[in-house]
């Protein structure tokens, strides 16, 4: 996944948050269905920055981007900070 792909598929993930929240108050989704569906876009969100990032860092230091690999959602979720 190149960098344009990792940014459009943001801006998708974005796009359906906004969507989702825009059902939440038009009464057409529960709050626990919007809930759910935040929770697994903010993992994929987590998952696209890390991968930008560390694609990012990878060319900045000299090295293939394309070698930069998505990381599982555990892993991206339970970094330390």
């Amino acid at each position: 996944m190149d960098d344009k792909t990792v940014l459009t598929r943001i801006g998708d993930l974005v796009d359906e948050e906004h969507r989702l929240r825009r059902q939440l108050s038009e009464g057409k989704i529960s709050s626990d269905e919007e809930h759910t569906r935040l929770r697994e876009l903010e993992e994929s969100l987590d998952q696209c920055w890390d991968l930008l990032r560390r694609r990012r860092a990878a060319r900045s230091a000299g090295h293939d981007p394309d070698a930069e690999q998505a990381h599982s959602v555990t892993e991206v979720e339970n970094y330390i900070q």
